[in-house]
C-alpha cells in the first residue's frame, strides 16, 4: 500500500509540474504574439511620422523602440505566479503523503506484524497502544487478544500438566490396593487362611482394598468429566430424611463409627440422588481417613436452607491448608501416607454448588465441621 500511494503522489507531481509548464509556455506564446502586434503597430506609427514631415518625433520613437527591443527578457508575473502555485502544490501533495504514512500506513504495517508474530505462535510481542493514530482502538484491541491468547494457551498447558499429574498420582495410588489384594489372594491360594476368624479377615481386607480401587477410579472418572463439563445433575424432589438414613446405611454397613441424628423435621429437596449419595460419601471416607473418630451427622433448619453437618473429632485441617484444600489435587499436610488423590472434596463443592447450595468448613477443635446448605422446597 506505501508503494502505491508513492506512485500516485509521484503522478500527482508530474501532472501538476506538466500542466504549469505547458500554461507557462501558452502564456509566453500570448505575450510574443501580444509584443509583436505592438512593434507593427509602432512601425506603422513611425512611417506616418516621416509622411506628415515630423522627422524629429519619428527619431524620438525610433530611438524608444530600439530600447526596448535592447532590454533583457523578464519573466512575466504570470508565468512567475504559476511556478509558485506549481511548487506549493507538490509540497501539499508531500506533506498529505507524509501525513497519510505517519497516521495510517505506519500504524497499519506494525498491526499486520503484530498479526504475523501472533501466527506464529510468539504471544510475548506486545502491540504498543497509541492514542493519536486512527488504529488505537484497534491496537488496544489486538493487544487484548493477544493476552487473552497468552493466558488461555497457558490455563490449557496446566490442564495438561493437571491431568498428567492426577493420572499419575491415581496409578500410584492404585498400585497399593492392588498390591494388598494380591497378597492375600496368594494367602488365600497358598491355604494360609487355617482358621474362619483369618479367612474372615483375609475376605475383608479385600473387600476393603476393593472398596479403595473403586473409589480411586470414580474419582478419576469425575475428575474426566469435570475436566470436559459433563457431569450431570438430573436433580428431582425427594425427602431428605429418608434418604440421608438409606445411604449412611448402605454405606457403613455394620459399622457403627456414623452416627446420624435424626431430626424432628422433614426437609424436602432438589437435588440429583446419585450426586448426593458420592457427596455423603466422600465426606464419610474422609473423615473416616484423617478424622480416625466417630461421625456425626446432623440436620437443622436456615433461611430457605436445610444444613447437613458432618462433624468428626480428629485433627481437623492445618489453618494454612483451609484456603486451598477444596482445590483440584490439593492434598492437606495431613494427609500423611494416607491414599488419596485430592479430588475428594473438591468433588463434594462441585456437586454441592450444581445443586445451588453452598460448602462450608471448619476447624472445632478438635475436629472438622462440614457443612452443606442445600435449597429447601417451601
Amino acid at each position: 500500500m506505501k508503494s502505491k500511494i508513492i506512485q500516485i503522489t509521484i503522478i500527482f507531481s508530474c501532472l501538476i509540474i506538466g500542466i504549469t509548464v505547458i500554461a507557462t509556455l501558452l502564456t509566453r506564446s500570448a505575450e510574443s504574439a501580444d509584443s509583436r502586434s505592438e512593434q507593427i503597430v509602432d512601425a506603422n506609427e513611425i512611417s506616418q511620422l516621416i509622411e506628415m514631415g515630423e522627422t524629429a518625433k519619428a527619431q524620438q520613437k525610433i530611438s524608444e523602440l530600439q530600447q526596448n527591443l535592447r532590454a533583457p527578457f523578464t519573466t512575466n508575473t504570470t508565468s512567475k505566479t504559476a511556478i509558485i502555485i506549481c511548487i506549493l502544490s507538490v509540497l501539499c501533495i508531500c506533506t498529505v503523503f507524509i501525513y497519510v504514512y505517519t497516521r495510517i500506513l505506519r500504524p497499519f504495517d506494525k498491526m499486520k506484524d503484530f498479526a504475523s508474530e501472533i501466527s506464529k505462535g510468539n504471544f510475548d510481542v506486545p502491540l504498543k497502544y497509541e492514542r493519536t493514530n486512527y488504529f488505537g482502538a484497534f491496537t488496544w484491541a489486538f493487544d487484548s487478544m493477544r493476552k487473552e491468547i497468552k493466558s488461555a494457551r497457558m490455563a490449557e498447558h496446566e490442564a495438561i500438566e493437571n491431568n498428567k499429574t492426577v493420572i499419575a498420582t491415581l496409578s500410584h495410588d492404585i498400585k497399593t490396593p492392588i498390591a494388598s489384594i494380591r497378597a492375600y489372594a496368594e494367602g488365600l491360594e497358598a491355604n494360609m487362611d487355617s482358621s474362619p476368624e483369618r479367612r474372615t479377615r483375609y475376605l475383608q481386607v479385600l473387600m476393603k482394598k476393593c472398596d479403595e480401587v473403586t473409589a480411586l477410579t470414580n474419582d478419576l472418572l469425575l475428575h474426566s468429566l469435570s475436566e470436559m463439563g459433563r457431569i450431570e445433575i438430573k436433580t428431582e424432589e425427594f425427602e431428605l430424611v429418608p434418604f440421608m438414613e438409606q445411604t449412611i446405611e448402605d454405606i457403613t454397613a455394620d459399622k457403627k463409627d456414623v452416627i446420624f441424628t435424626k431430626p424432628d423435621f422433614s426437609p424436602v429437596v432438589t437435588a440429583d440422588k446419585k450426586r448426593m449419595t458420592q457427596l455423603v460419601e466422600n465426606l464419610i471416607n474422609n473423615s473416616r481417613k484423617y478424622g480416625k473418630t466417630d461421625i456425626n451427622i446432623s440436620m437443622t433448619k436456615a433461611d430457605n436452607c436445610v444444613q447437613i453437618t458432618f462433624a468428626d473429632k480428629g485433627s481437623g485441617i492445618p489453618d494454612e491448608d483451609m484456603p486451598f484444600i477444596t482445590d483440584k489435587f490439593y492434598r492437606g499436610k495431613n494427609s500423611g501416607s494416607e491414599n488419596g488423590s485430592g479430588l475428594g472434596l473438591y468433588i463434594v463443592k462441585y456437586i454441592t454448588e450444581q445443586t445451588g447450595g453452598t460448602l462450608e468448613l471448619q476447624n472445632t477443635y478438635p475436629g472438622l465441621k462440614v457443612t452443606v446448605s442445600l435449597p429447601q422446597k417451601n
